[in-house]
């Protein structure tokens, strides 16, 4: 615990037991919000190639499970920490130019 601790700039172990929870149920909503979407969209197990059907379910958890990254970060009062994982990780894959620009005060 002391690991995640210092490296996240965590004060308690109950904060780090909240922000590992929340990364579990994130992982799992967003593999089971992505299905419905897909269906929404026309995009059923069934009727498309599973060469299809994989890899764009694959893509399609990623922008889902940003969003809920944050929703549940913030539901359980640890917005602030998922913002700043969300934009480090954002930048990280090369999607920085997504996040607002900071104004330079002159």
């Amino acid at each position: 615990m002391s690991n995640f601790k210092e490296r996240w700039s965590i004060k308690s172990n109950w904060q780090v037991f909240i922000i590992l929870v929340i990364f579990a149920i994130t992982g799992s909503s967003a593999a089971l919000v992505s299905k419905p979407i897909l269906g929404f969209l026309g995009i059923v197990k069934g009727s498309v190639s599973n060469w299809l059907y994989y890899p764009l379910y694959i893509l399609l958890i990623f922008p889902v499970y940003q969003v809920l990254l944050i929703s549940y970060g913030f539901l359980f009062g640890q917005f602030t920490f998922f913002w700043a994982f969300e934009k480090k990780m954002l930048k990280s894959c090369g999607l920085g130019f997504l996040l607002p620009k900071k104004e330079n005060p002159e």
